[in-house]
């Protein structure tokens, strides 16, 4: 069995201030009966007192009205209320003269009838109750403190004439024209700061729904990333020892078993980074990336020199620039017909620089290299600890390319009159890692694996991503 105050437990706090916001403004209508339409019964005639009050309701139905349309406006589920407003101004200015001139001018219709000052009394606690209460409420419509402030000065110099047309002396019609300003603006007031309050939580529930659906895009965007960068290189290992494989199987060589089985240990890596991926916890290592490198290049008959130590880096700097290096190698080996490849890791005022520059370069693989989904992972990377990628095509010839490649044909012994593909990030080092590094002993130290391709194992390479 739900209990009784189950519809307000589960609300959300959004709705529980709209609900709570909804209910303080339908009270304003109840007060308005109980102060202009019930407690003056004794003051003017019953005859009249009945009128009056039967007015009294109608004003009150016409606030609710006003109150509901402009809570859904506020709330986006109805356009700005604009009729709604209207006939409650109309309605408050017909229903307050009305009843004033009932209560001044009216015949006594009962013999117990009271005084002619006791009728003007009366008369002007009506007034003062339905224009305030009018008044007040159409601020719920206005977005300004001077359309408010016009507003209710606005009612109150109309209150004190139409006081004035109707008998009431000079004086007392300024009084009341005073009294309708600051009880209207008191009443003005409160329907501004409700309002306010209750925009304000509405936006704040907006902002952390967007919140929630931005965390979500980006972990989407992470992950897309991340499993791009552990599966891209795997995947094009895979594929090219798997197609050295059929070859050797042709030849009836014994090779192609240690190749499979290779297969199968990437394979089955993969899928353990895969689940790494999923858990958020994969880091890449420098050194580690660094040898994988030179590995499965040479085993692509791509000549493949490594020079600089990870030695000393922080575990941030070496994990992006891992990324970087695993990238930059399923770049060279899915795009353009390399055959030397360099990769420098080098430290200079402060700043590491990874470079990556491979020959054989197709305009596909320039393309990708300034546009690229990978590359664009890795900006992203890279960003995050303060470093920039650049990445294009260069001569091979020394001179400064679009990617600034100088001094390409000395590191990778490229083909004359060739043009190199160069990835290059860059890491800015705080002091204190600046100096751990250096403790480390960060010379550089140069480790060649020259493999070549033989024509026994020649493979094609796809020249798109």
């Amino acid at each position: 069995m739900r209990r009784p105050d189950a519809w307000w437990r589960d609300k959300s706090t959004t709705a529980k201030v709209e609900s709570y916001t909804r209910g303080s403004f339908h009270l304003f209508a109840l007060i308005e009966i109980a102060v202009a339409g019930i407690v003056p019964l004794t003051s003017v005639p019953r005859a009249m007192g009945v009128v009056v009050l039967v007015l009294v309701l109608a004003h009150a139905g016409l606030i609710s009205l006003a109150v509901s349309r402009s809570l859904d406006w506020v709330c986006g589920t109805r356009g700005k209320p604009g009729g709604a407003l209207l006939l409650l101004a109309a309605g408050t200015a017909v229903i307050a003269v009305t009843a004033l001139l009932l209560a001044v001018w009216g015949i006594d219709l009962d013999s117990q009838a009271r005084a002619e000052q006791d009728r003007m009394s009366a008369g002007g606690a009506y007034y003062l109750t339905i224009v305030s209460f009018g008044a007040g409420t159409l601020a719920l419509g206005m977005r300004g403190t001077r359309q408010v402030l016009t507003m209710v000065c606005t009612a109150g110099a109309l209150a004190a004439g139409g006081a004035l047309a109707v008998g009431f002396t000079p004086v007392q019609a300024l009084v009341m024209g005073l009294m309708i300003t600051i009880f209207s603006g008191f009443v003005a007031l409160t329907s501004s700061f409700s309002i306010w309050l209750l925009t304000v939580v509405i936006e704040l529930d907006e902002a952390r729904e967007t919140r929630t659906r931005l965390a979500v895009a980006e972990e989407r965007l992470r992950f897309g990333r991340d499993l791009h960068d552990v599966l891209g290189r795997n995947l094009a290992v895979i594929a090219l020892k798997s197609e050295l494989a059929v070859q050797l199987a042709r030849r009836e060589r014994p090779e192609s078993v240690e190749q499979m089985v290779e297969v199968q240990r990437i394979a089955q890596e993969s899928q353990r980074e895969v689940r790494e991926v999923v858990r958020g916890y994969r880091e890449a290592d420098l050194s580690a990336e660094l040898a994988g490198a030179q590995g499965v290049l040479t085993a692509a008959g791509i000549a493949c020199r490594v020079t600089g130590s990870a030695a000393g880096l922080p575990p941030q700097v070496q994990s992006v620039l891992g990324w970087v290096v695993r990238e930059a190698t399923t770049n060279v080996l899915r795009h353009g017909d390399a055959e030397r490849c360099a990769i420098v890791l080098a430290r200079e005022d402060g700043t590491v620089t990874l470079t990556v520059e491979s020959d054989g370069v197709t305009p596909t693989a320039g393309a990708t290299g300034t546009g690229g989904t990978g590359l664009a992972g890795l900006r992203e990377r890279l960003a995050r600890v303060g470093g920039t990628l650049e990445a294009g095509t260069a001569g091979a010839t020394g001179a400064a390319g679009a990617a600034g490649s100088t001094g390409a044909a000395e590191r990778i012994g490229g083909r004359i009159g060739g043009r190199v593909f160069r990835v290059a990030a860059r890491v800015p080092l705080t002091p204190d890692e600046t100096d751990a590094s250096a403790a480390a002993g960060a010379d550089p130290a140069s480790g060649g694996v020259h493999g070549r391709r033989g024509g026994d194992t020649s493979t094609p390479r796809e020249a798109t991503e």
